[in-house]
C-alpha cells in the first residue's frame, strides 16, 4: 500500500523549493549540494530525498513551479475585455508583483534551464512561450500593423521582458520607486516606444 501524503506535504515541499532556490543562487548550480540544501531547509537529508530524488529534480520543479505560478497569475490579471494599453499594463504589473522575493528563483531560471533532459527543457519551454505570446498579442492589438514591413513583434516584445525580467538585478524595496511605479514605467516606455516605431 502507498504511503499517504503528510498534511503539510505541500506546504514543506515548497519550503523546500525556496531553500533549493537560495541554495543554487548562492552557491551556483554545479556545487549546490543536497546536504547544502537540507541544511537550509532545515530537514533532515532522508526527508529531501523522499521529497525529491536528486538536484536536478529539483531544478526542474523550482522552475515548473514558479513559470507556472508566473502564467496563472498572468492569465488572471488578463481582462480581453480591457482597453489595450490598460490590458498591458495589467499584466506587467502582474508579472512585476509575482517577481516579488523571486530573485532566487531567477538566478535558477538564468542558469539551471540548460541542466535539464530535453523532455523537461521543453516543458519549461512551453510555459515560456505561452507568458511571451500572451505578451505579444496585446502589443500586436496596441499596434496591428506593427509587423507591416518588418518582423519586429518579437523583438520588442522581448524587450519588455528585459525591463521586467532583469529588475533583480538593481530594485530595492523601499528604495526611490516602487514596484507598482516601475510596472508603470517599464509599461510607459513600451507603449511610448512603439508609437515612435517606424
Amino acid at each position: 500500500m502507498a504511503r499517504s501524503r503528510a498534511h503539510d506535504f505541500e506546504a514543506k515541499q515548497r519550503s523546500i523549493l525556496r531553500s533549493a532556490a537560495a541554495v543554487f543562487a548562492e552557491a551556483g548550480m554545479d556545487r549546490a549540494s543536497m546536504s547544502q540544501i537540507a541544511a537550509r531547509a532545515d530537514i533532515s537529508k532522508a526527508l529531501l530525498y523522499h521529497y525529491y530524488p536528486g538536484r536536478d529534480a529539483l531544478i526542474f520543479d523550482i522552475l515548473r513551479t514558479n513559470l507556472s505560478e508566473l502564467d496563472a497569475a498572468i492569465a488572471i490579471a488578463d481582462d480581453p475585455q480591457a482597453p489595450p494599453r490598460a490590458r498591458l499594463r495589467a499584466l506587467v504589473h502582474a508579472v512585476l508583483e509575482q517577481y516579488r522575493d523571486a530573485d532566487d528563483y531567477h538566478k535558477v531560471q538564468l542558469n539551471g534551464t540548460q541542466a535539464l533532459p530535453v523532455e523537461q527543457q521543453n516543458e519549461i519551454l512551453a510555459i515560456e512561450r505561452r507568458i511571451v505570446r500572451r505578451f505579444a498579442a496585446v502589443i500586436r492589438e496596441i499596434r496591428p500593423d506593427i509587423e507591416a514591413d518588418r518582423p519586429i513583434l518579437m523583438p520588442v516584445t522581448m524587450s519588455l521582458f528585459g525591463m521586467m525580467n532583469w529588475v533583480y538585478m538593481w530594485f530595492k524595496e523601499g528604495g526611490p520607486i516602487s514596484r507598482a511605479d516601475y510596472a508603470d514605467l517599464a509599461t510607459d516606455i513600451l507603449l511610448g516606444g512603439i508609437e515612435t516605431l517606424r
